[in-house]
């Protein structure tokens, strides 16, 4: 499979162990400190390499150190980076992750995060491949106009698109989303950012409510596993006991693992467990790509856990 993923693209500096956060004019002690890739949209095709696909990034650098390491990072994982841009003009954005007690909070510079518009995804941007996927919509302010109509032509073009809303740091929660939904296979957020987008107090009655009889609406929901909808039916996935270290980019891992699986046209339950493992897997270590898993250790994963899921079921 060949995957298309267009968005942000910026480091995370991820302080971790952060027993209190400080008041202003204050000043607190972190464990320790790494510099690793961050950003949905990246973590997410980072993911997807991961586990055995193709995967092309579309999205726009400065001309800086940060610009140099995301760029690195990339060609280290084997994404191809053709359709990143390099700009002089602007700087490479940057978040700064604080983790406290397997949470964590995130300030973040949008710097060229916001650059990427629709004119920089061309028509011909999407030959050879067969899947479109995009994240982090509501920091996306260069490509959010223009989204729906990309979307429009990847489908017609035969490709798959799907879509990861990420949190709104406005918290206006545009109804413009729903709208570009016309156009999404799959649609990917949080429990939290679900409910926010469609105004509804309950998972089940947001994602009936965003059921069009065609979009798939995958809900991540933490601790709590994920719950599909999908043409009136839904179903609900545990999520399965881990180590966790950091849960940096652990919803862009599940991400990566549903595309992967669903793309092979796996039954939705299977999609749904080994989207699950690799949320899980991808805890064990700081950032949100150092234990992102492959296929392989997916798949030995989801074995070991199976007499677990059979004594609790």
């Amino acid at each position: 499979m060949k995957v298309l993923v267009a968005g942000e693209l910026n480091p995370d500096l991820i302080m971790s162990d952060c027993g209190i956060y400080p008041a202003p004019g204050k000043e607190v002690l972190v464990r320790d400190l790494e510099l690793r890739l961050g950003s949905s949209s990246a973590i997410c095709a980072v993911g997807l390499a991961r586990l055995g696909n193709a995967v092309t990034f579309a999205a726009i650098l400065g001309y800086d150190f940060w610009g140099d390491f995301c760029a690195d990072t990339l060609r280290r994982a084997r994404v191809d980076i053709s359709r990143v841009l390099r700009r002089a003009d602007i700087k490479t954005g940057l978040t700064v992750s604080i983790t406290s007690g397997g949470d964590r909070s995130l300030i973040t510079y949008p710097g060229a995060i916001a650059a990427l518009k629709g004119v920089d995804l061309p028509d011909e941007v999407f030959d050879g491949h067969s899947h479109f996927h995009v994240s982090a919509w509501f920091l996306q302010d260069g490509l959010r106009p223009g989204l729906k109509e990309r979307f429009g032509v990847a489908r017609r073009l035969g490709l798959t698109t799907s879509l990861d809303c990420g949190y709104d740091p406005s918290e206006m929660w545009s109804e413009d989303l729903i709208d570009v939904l016309a156009e999404v296979d799959v649609f990917l957020p949080n429990e939290s950012e679900l409910l926010a987008v469609t105004g509804c107090r309950t998972v089940r009655e947001a994602v009936r409510k965003l059921d069009n009889g065609r979009l798939l609406v995958v809900v991540k929901m933490g601790s709590n596993g994920c719950l599909a909808m999908y043409r009136g039916e839904s179903m609900h996935v545990a999520a399965f006991p881990v180590d966790v270290a950091d849960t940096t980019g652990a919803g862009d891992s599940f991400n990566a693992g549903f595309l992967h699986a669903w793309m092979r046209r796996e039954p939705l339950y299977d999609c749904l467990r080994f989207a699950v493992a690799c949320g899980g897997l991808s805890t064990r270590g700081l950032g949100g790509t150092a234990t992102q898993p492959t296929e392989d250790e997916v798949l030995q994963f989801l074995v070991a856990s199976a007499p677990a899921l059979s004594a609790t079921s």
